[in-house]
């Protein structure tokens, strides 16, 4: 889970008590809210899984009662400058859960059992889908971040799938374009979902761009040494403000992971491919009006369906 051996685990287990909670809600709802800078969302949802695992075995061996001391309230010392600090942190925090929209929802049509079908990559189809549905809301496409593991690397975190390929505009441009016949635009969803698994392939294996790129500018400050020019270029900053922030968070357990969006005008996108169904929670910022959850989570459950239905009627070349 943490990457390298025993050493690397024991000094790990620190950050579980600081940064993981286990929420349980008086009617039985239960979740967890972690702190990101630890690990990506794989590690906290196998440890996840293994808990709801734990609990659907039956307890053969009754715990024996053991009387419990009386709880005693703690009593901290703090001072008139540190309750000023934690009201402060209390209303901004109070500010941010409610600047924050979120829209969680089951798409029950299919699963992951479909794209497989099809002989299409099931992460890569939902993809497509998300480049469709942003592009029927917005007429425009957009830079896109997906998250890669790198972690076959040790110490690997993650790198950026740019999902928004010319492939990708290509379909999703073609898509509701009545003077196209279907057979064409199978044909270019067949090439986007292929463009993204091959982005996908380049990325884990250590060969995507984004982190080579913020690797040479963290270089260049810390020697105090000028910053190439591609990092004050308009077009970098446009290929990386990322309008979709989104990752695919799969799980033994039917759940699904949230986060907010990276961009203030922009949406985040956690999704969780089960067999017959998808988990997507989608996450957007109340204070932009360029920007809705829950109108986003229905572009992306008609763009699912309408792909389904296009490679159902139009016919395919042989694969």
């Amino acid at each position: 889970m943490l990457h390298g051996g025993g050493s690397q685990w024991n000094s790990g287990n620190r950050w579980f008590d600081k940064t993981l909670q286990f929420i349980i809600g008086e009617d039985g709802t239960c979740g967890a809210n972690y702190e990101h800078a630890p690990a990506e969302g794989p590690p906290i949802v196998a440890l996840i899984d293994h808990v709801v695992e734990y609990t659907r075995k039956p307890d053969l061996v009754r715990t024996p009662m053991v009387p419990l001391p009386t709880p005693q309230r703690l009593h901290f010392n703090i001072t008139p400058e540190i309750q000023k600090d934690i009201e402060e942190a209390k209303h901004a925090m109070d500010i941010l859960a409610q600047e924050l929209d979120t829209k969680v929802i089951v798409f029950d049509h299919f699963g992951k059992n479909i794209p497989k079908t099809h002989k299409m990559s099931p992460d890569a189809f939902i993809q497509v889908a998300l480049q469709l549905a942003y592009y029927r809301m917005n007429q425009r496409c957009c830079a896109t971040y997906e998250s890669a593991s790198l972690r076959m690397f040790r110490f690997g975190r993650t790198d950026t799938i740019r999902s928004a390929s010319s492939a990708s505009a290509a379909f999703v441009k073609a898509f509701d374009d009545l003077g196209k016949q279907n057979t064409e635009k199978v044909d270019l969803m067949e090439k986007a979902v292929h463009a993204h698994r091959a982005y996908t392939n380049m990325a884990i294996s250590g060969q995507a761009i984004d982190r080579h790129l913020l690797g040479l500018k963290m270089i260049a400050l810390e020697e105090k040494v000028p910053v190439p020019e591609i990092y004050t270029d308009p077009a970098y900053a446009t290929a990386s403000e990322y309008k979709l922030s989104t990752s695919q968070v799969p799980s033994k357990t039917d759940c699904v992971m949230c986060f907010g969006p990276v961009s203030p005008s922009g949406y985040g996108v956690c999704y969780n491919p089960m067999d017959d169904h998808i988990n997507f929670a989608v996450s957007s910022f109340n204070s932009c009006s360029e920007t809705n959850a829950a109108h986003l989570a229905r572009a992306v459950a008609a763009a699912l369906q309408d792909m389904r239905k296009l490679l159902e009627q139009a016919p395919r070349a042989k694969l």
